[in-house]
C-alpha cells in the first residue's frame, strides 16, 4: 500500500501523520510532501513526536512535484491550503482524501503555550490518522 501525505510546508502536520501511520504499520510505503516545503522540520513538531516515541527529526521536507509521476493507493491532504492547491498527478491515484488540521505554527505565546497547541494537533492527527488506517488500510 502506497500513501502520500501532503501539507503546505511538509514540516509539521504531514511528517507527524507519516510518523504515526508508519508506527501503526511498518509495511506501508508512506511519503510526505509539501506544496511549499520548508527548509527543515519544525522543532516543536520534532519535540512533541519524541514525547510519543516517534522520531521525525531526520525527515527532509520535500516538494510535492517530486511525486507527480508516482502511483499511490491514497493521496491524503492534511491542511486546507494543500487541499485547495493539490496538483494533478500524472501517476495513477486510486483514492484522494482530505483530513484537515489547523496549523500549529500559527500558535502564539510562550514556548510552553505553543507546545500545548502542538500537542493538541499531534493528538488530533494521531486520532484521525488511526481512524483512516482502521477504515481503509487495516483490512
Amino acid at each position: 500500500m502506497k500513501i502520500l501525505i501532503i501539507c503546505t510546508g511538509n514540516s509539521c502536520r504531514s511528517p507527524i501523520a507519516q510518523g504515526f501511520l508508519k508506527s501503526f504499520d511498518q509495511d506501508l510505503e508512506i511519503a510526505s510532501a509539501g506544496t511549499k516545503p520548508e527548509l527543515k522540520v519544525n522543532p516543536f513538531a520534532i519535540q512533541v513526536m519524541k514525547e510519543s516515541f516517534i522520531d521525525i527529526s531526520n525527515h527532509v521536507p520535500t516538494a510535492v512535484e517530486t511525486y507527480l509521476n508516482n502511483d499511490f493507493d491514497f493521496v491524503v491532504t492534511v491542511c486546507e491550503n494543500s487541499n485547495s492547491v493539490c496538483p494533478t498527478f500524472n501517476g495513477k491515484i486510486k483514492n484522494r482524501l482530505h483530513i484537515g488540521f489547523d496549523d500549529p505554527a500559527d500558535a502564539t505565546g510562550t514556548d510552553q503555550e505553543k507546545l500545548k497547541v502542538y500537542r493538541q494537533t499531534r493528538d488530533n492527527i494521531k486520532n484521525e490518522i488511526f481512524k483512516f488506517y482502521k477504515q481503509y488500510l487495516n483490512k
